[in-house]
């Protein structure tokens, strides 16, 4: 049976281009033990009920804890407000408020008591949280939750560059209404068109739609998730995308330089390397999760720092486009092979070492849960990669 979840006030601000109702709606969609009522709907003559105040922000992870714990009122930790509550209709006396005795005296909790810091999907630590909406705090909110949407653990190109661009274009989408997936369909034009200049030689412009299509991949997934829109086939869309074009770029690379420009290097065992140092880094990759159910980039800090480095798409491309720059073409590639080959025994020695720690009854635990935020939080490895989203102070 469905929990039924009421909005309690209201709220006019939006939060790109979302209402609070809206935004819990489609939050909800994703608990198939939950369904959003109507502002009009009297509650149910029996069973339980969640109150949300609707001039609040919800983590995702609060709402689900929220709905797994009956019984619990929870607090605005800085204000010590009630700003939701999951009872039984009896209790609340049939009265959709949560300014009543009954709702008082039920226990009190906070968002980090129903819900925990560590974020496995986007690899990062982030402290679960609540924050009041208006009008004056909408632009902080809105920042706020693109940053939050940002992965914790993942390339320098990624966190340093990206991220100011990525959040106007994320901007535009939203006022130009398009979806993510839409933005993921022009990714996959520029990735083709890539492959197909660099199979014709025309490595700058392939270059140039190259680092458009990574710029592309790191918006689709902001906008998913600051407009509350990522679905299952918009994860293996992108994901898709992600997971094949790279090595067919260096293959394209190769093609197109060889059909255009003489090499004393053979090419064709640079790009065997290549092909089957990608695949073997992947392969690594999964095998860890046979030793954890965490990615192998949040094991310790060293994995974390490799993260920004290894050989995946975007520093890879740095590789091509900075030696393309110099004319340096066929050592571009060969810099990519060794680059990944080297990437790849590190995964392999990494993963190897997980999977005798499980055989030993010790299996890895991943660094970032393990912190102290309070004593440790001005530590450098720390900052890197355990940013808070902003939102805690919200």
């Amino acid at each position: 049976m469905k929990t039924p979840v009421y909005l309690i006030c209201s709220c006019p601000v939006r939060l790109w281009g979302l209402t609070s109702r809206e935004r819990v709606g489609r939050m909800l969609a994703k608990f198939p033990n939950a369904h959003l009522c109507n502002a009009n709907d009297p509650l149910p003559a029996q069973g339980e009920v969640v109150l949300l105040r609707e001039d609040y922000l919800y983590d995702d992870r609060v709402l689900q804890g929220l709905l797994a714990t009956p019984e619990i009122a929870l607090q605005d930790p800085r204000t010590g407000t009630i700003v939701a509550a999951h009872a039984s209709v009896e209790r609340l006396a049939h009265l959709p408020s949560l300014d009543t005795d009954a709702v008082a005296g039920l226990r009190k909790v906070v968002p980090g008591t129903v819900a925990t810091a560590m974020q496995t999907q986007l690899r990062k630590f982030d402290p679960p949280w609540v924050a009041q909406i208006t009008a004056a705090n909408q632009a902080h909110l809105e920042k706020s939750l693109f940053n939050g949407s940002y992965k914790g653990v993942t390339d320098f190109i990624t966190r340093a560059i990206w991220p100011v661009p990525a959040r106007w274009a994320t901007v535009w989408c939203v006022r130009l209404g398009l979806s993510p997936n839409q933005v993921t369909a022009a990714s996959y034009v520029l990735a083709i068109a890539a492959g197909f200049l660099f199979w014709h030689g025309l490595f700058g412009a392939g270059l140039l739609a190259g680092w458009l299509m990574t710029f592309l991949d790191t918006v689709d997934g902001k906008l998913a998730r600051v407009t509350v829109t990522s679905t299952r086939f918009g994860n293996l869309f992108d994901h898709g995308l992600d997971l094949i074009h790279p090595p067919l770029w260096y293959i394209a690379w190769g093609v197109g330089y060889e059909a255009t420009w003489d090499s004393a290097i053979p090419l064709e065992p640079v790009l065997w390397a290549i092909c089957l140092g990608y695949i073997a880094g992947r392969v690594c990759e999964g095998a860890f999760k046979l030793a954890a159910p965490f990615s192998l980039f949040l094991w310790r800090p060293f994995d974390s720092l490799n993260r920004l480095i290894t050989a995946r798409r975007n520093p890879n491309l740095l590789i091509l486009t900075s030696l393309w720059a110099f004319d340096a073409h066929d050592t571009a590639l060969i810099w990519v092979a060794v680059w990944t080959c080297v990437s790849t025994l590190i995964l392999g020695v990494r993963t190897m070492s997980a999977l005798v720690l499980k055989h030993r009854g010790q299996p890895p635990q991943p660094w970032l849960s393990r912190i102290d935020m309070s004593a440790e939080r001005d530590r450098l490895i720390v900052r890197m990669f355990a940013p808070r989203s902003g939102l805690n102070d919200a």
